[in-house]
């Protein structure tokens, strides 16, 4: 059989990587034909095949990435009505990529395009128990200030206390609620369940570590904002010591 493309002879050379990511061979490959394969005039060579896939949607990815975020922030922005408070919760995203890295690393998968796709969904899922966090922390601060409880930065730790550590349970069925509906594709078998396993993988170690987050810096970022212009002092009976100068001088 006669093979051509483009109108020219073809010779096809067929290569399966099982073992390595596509992007990466091929690279090497690339590199190892550029400096022992001398080709005489007229012949040329093209990589194609999965190869050409993985380029079209890498630079499909290399801009909706960045868009999936701004659109995230977005989202969060008009949801809260504050840029400080949609910053904290984006700061879950960095954070859960370490949980979808190291278990991409444990399961021996490469970089794919699923794998990207999972990662895309892990900023939806972040936002969205970050928002939930960021509620409760909220809500505790809005409630003492309301009430006139909160006048130094031994309040505003009680009223994180009460906003982060006394919400892990709601907090915990949210996430549980995710880890028990992606966890069977993780365990599936049939057509499809390689990509869908690599699709998941990322969010089942992304939620993990973004949980941890939530419950151990958020707190923290949280009581640091709202506490720049609280004063540090106590209450002695009825008086209050602050250690803020007054308009006169006294403190």
């Amino acid at each position: 059989m006669v093979q051509e493309e483009d109108g020219q002879l073809v010779g096809l050379v067929s290569v399966d990587v099982a073992d390595r990511p596509l992007g990466t061979y091929v690279r090497d490959a690339q590199r190892a034909v550029a400096e022992k394969v001398q080709l005489p005039p007229g012949y040329r060579l093209d990589w194609s095949g999965q190869f050409q896939y993985l380029q079209r949607a890498e630079a499909r990815l290399a801009w909706v990435i960045p868009v999936t975020l701004l659109l995230v922030f977005g989202l969060l922005y008009f949801n809260l009505r504050s840029v400080p408070e949609a910053g904290i919760v984006m700061l879950a995203v960095p954070f859960s990529l370490v949980g979808a890295v190291w278990l991409i690393w444990l399961l021996h998968y490469n970089l794919s395009v699923a794998v990207w796709v999972g990662m895309i969904a892990l900023a939806g899922l972040d936002a969205e128990t970050g928002t939930v966090m960021l509620l409760y922390l909220n809500l505790a601060y809005r409630e003492r200030r309301d009430q006139g409880r909160l006048h130094d930065r031994a309040d505003l730790t009680e009223a994180v206390v009460e906003g982060a550590a006394h919400r892990i349970r709601p907090k915990m069925m949210t996430v549980c609620a995710i880890l028990f509906g992606l966890l069977p594709i993780m365990w599936g078998h049939g057509a499809g369940s390689d990509v869908m396993k690599r699709i998941a993988a990322p969010m089942v170690g992304g939620v993990i570590t973004s949980f941890v987050l939530e419950l151990l810096v958020y707190p923290a970022i949280f009581a640091w904002w709202k506490g720049r212009g609280t004063p540090e002092g106590k209450y002695v009976g009825e008086l209050f010591i602050s250690n803020q100068p007054k308009v006169g001088g006294a403190s």
